[in-house]
């Protein structure tokens, strides 16, 4: 359940990204009160440590089955 929610956190900070690239528009910055205020602060902070948990993700074994 904590992948999951790790990944989750992370397709967020990604389309967020993909926002900020495509149309200089940062969604957590606009809905948190602007990039430095506090909670947003924390919000990227989440997102990035859900980012280096997903990165265990690549290196586990996905057990016999051989799926990929």
């Amino acid at each position: 359940m904590f992948d999951k929610i790790c990944l989750m956190l992370v397709i967020i900070g990604a389309l967020n990204w993909g926002l900020v690239g495509l149309f200089e528009f940062d969604l957590v910055a606009w809905a948190f009160g602007g990039a430095t205020a506090i909670i947003s602060r924390i919000i990227y902070t989440v997102i990035a440590l859900a980012g280096i948990w997903c990165i265990s993700l690549l290196f586990r074994d996905r057990g016999a089955s051989g799926n990929d």
